[in-house]
């Protein structure tokens, strides 16, 4: 039986490949969506969902973080996938003859140094690098080049004149994998997990943030991550998104009983395991 995973955006997508990757060895049926909330909806439905978090140049994708909090849905893994960017084109398409290059801003944004080889060539914005890929071969765009992934070149019959054109090559997106409550914890069982997101708000008082941090500390909790998002309605406070990694799971449970009555609305978004980063 394949698994259902939703993702935003089409066969050959950076989160497709994110789902094969981390779902590898598994039958893998895609559920493509338009947008990150019909993820989350689809979650909410009992499929799986594979969201793109944060990008080591881009930064965080702060929707993504409330729609996690608001969505009937918990973390249940992460993968860390390294982006390498390929340039594509129709079969016997040569560099120098592609006059327009079609892809993500992101994605050409990232690969602007290999861009410049190509003087002749205009860029213009798409909403999805797999998306520009299936359009250069299904209209048959000639003169035209993509930046996309490997397997969105390939799955859609383009040929691959350049690989690994992206300008840093340290570039990763860090996916989540999430899930309905009772669906992820039955993913999740014979898992040990050594970490865990959590979201809460703090009082608007003095230090309330640094006595927090002090507690995680004692605890031997390492912050990976803090994340603050203005709370709408309620001008200068903030929600607080943080990562935390631990070797002791009861260390991190007392060190949330701990910080829990200096916190309000505290919200546990998921435990799992620190995942892989690929190569």
């Amino acid at each position: 039986m394949k698994k259902k995973v939703a993702i935003q955006g089409i066969a050959g997508s950076y989160h497709d490949v994110a789902a094969q990757r981390y779902f590898e060895g598994e039958a893998v049926e895609l559920v493509a969506c338009d947008t990150f909330r019909e993820v989350i909806d689809e979650v909410a439905a009992g499929t799986v969902g594979m969201m793109a978090i944060e990008n080591t140049i881009a930064g965080s994708l702060l929707q993504n973080h409330e729609l996690i909090r608001q969505g009937n849905c918990r973390i249940v893994g992460e993968y860390k996938l390294r982006i390498m960017h390929s340039f594509a084109a129709l079969p016997g398409t040569r560099a120098e003859d592609v006059t327009e290059v079609n892809s993500h801003p992101i994605a050409l944004m990232q690969c602007r140094d290999f861009l410049d080889t190509l003087p002749n060539a205009k860029l213009v914005e798409c909403d999805d690098t797999a998306g520009s890929a299936r359009w250069v071969a299904e209209e048959q765009m000639h003169g035209h080049g993509v930046i996309c992934a490997r397997r969105a070149a390939e799955m859609y019959g383009l040929e691959v004149l350049a690989e690994g054109v992206e300008t840093n090559k340290r570039n990763y997106t860090r996916f989540l994998v999430i899930a309905r409550p009772d669906l992820a914890e039955r993913m999740q069982q014979g898992m040990r997990p050594n970490m865990a997101s959590l979201v809460f708000a703090l009082p608007h008082t003095a230090g309330s943030l640094s006595k927090v941090l002090t507690i995680l500390s004692f605890y031997d909790m390492n912050l990976s991550k803090i994340q603050s998002l203005p709370i709408i309605g309620r001008e200068w406070e903030y929600l607080f998104y943080v990562n935390l990694t631990f070797e002791d799971y009861g260390r991190y449970r007392q060190a949330l009983e701990a910080i829990m009555p200096l916190t309000n609305d505290l919200k546990i978004l998921g435990e799992y395991e620190q995942g892989k980063q690929s190569i």
